[in-house]
């Protein structure tokens, strides 16, 4: 029965970690997104402000600045408020 509940735990962790490595994959490309806009509308993006994007790991405030990369003329206008 020992086994059991030892492969159950394994299991459980596994799909913790699995879970982790997923949520830290979408925000990297939700960060890449982010850059990615602003390098095509032609806004500069220091390098503190890229590490900043591309550290975050808050689907909600990357989802924020993706939808403001859209229409910003300066990365203030993205990364402000």
């Amino acid at each position: 029965m020992s086994t059991t509940v030892g492969s159950e735990f394994r299991s459980e962790l596994l799909r913790e970690v699995e879970a982790r490595g997923e949520a830290r994959g979408e925000a990297r490309g939700e960060a890449r997104a982010v850059l990615a806009v602003l390098e095509i509308r032609g806004v500069p993006v220091p390098d503190a402000v890229h590490e900043r994007i591309l550290g975050c790991t808050d689907l909600a405030q990357l989802d924020i600045w993706l939808r403001r990369a859209v229409t910003a003329t300066t990365i203030e206008d993205v990364v402000s408020g």
